[in-house]
């Protein structure tokens, strides 16, 4: 009786789903210049607040992540320039951190892609600076022993789309409408 009840209890969880909380995460960032080349570009990461993924079975379904803007950070810098470099991408030029410290992505849906590297397409909406965009991105998913990994391929999403511009309209157009990032994640 014991068994077929864990069994149901267990059945349950794979048809109505499951939430991931995520533990480790890794995400990074890549602006650039007039030429969207290394040489003219900044990179750098910021942390998660917290995110889950949900599964139904074997298959990602949902999942919401929160950014924490406030942890943007340059990495191809050091001293003096690295922390202007922040203070400038934290204030109203660009994320405007104190108005919105935080950025969420969703997941609406998880779909088979052509690419043998990455051989999903994981498509959300991204909200920044109260804006919602859809943004999809090829990844690299595996489930082993209950722990799931996501590896995004590099993707690129189009800064304007959520006000993300500089406040002078002639030194915006020095800089690439592009942002590109890599997102790792671990949930169990």
């Amino acid at each position: 009786m014991k068994n077929l009840v864990l069994a149901a209890l267990l059945a349950g969880g794979i048809m109505f789903g499951q939430t991931k909380k995520v533990v480790s995460s890794n995400i990074q960032w890549f602006g650039y210049k007039l030429a969207k080349t290394e040489a003219s570009s900044h990179n750098g990461n910021l942390n998660l607040k917290s995110g889950e993924v949900v599964m139904k079975g074997y298959n990602i379904v949902g999942g919401t992540f929160a950014l924490d803007m406030t942890t943007i950070n340059a990495t191809d810098l050091t001293g003096e320039y690295q922390t202007k470099l922040n203070n400038h991408l934290k204030n109203g030029d660009f994320f405007e951190t104190d108005k919105f410290p935080s950025a969420t992505y969703k997941i609406t849906s998880v779909k088979k892609n052509n690419n043998k590297a990455f051989p999903y397409m994981v498509y959300g909406n991204l909200t920044a600076k109260n804006k919602t965009n859809p943004v999809a991105f090829p990844a690299k998913i595996s489930l082993n022993k209950g722990v799931l990994t996501m590896v995004s391929d590099k993707f690129t999403f189009d800064r304007q789309k959520f006000d993300i511009a500089y406040a002078s309209p002639a030194k915006d157009v020095v800089i690439k409408d592009d942002i590109d990032m890599i997102i790792t994640i671990t949930a169990k």
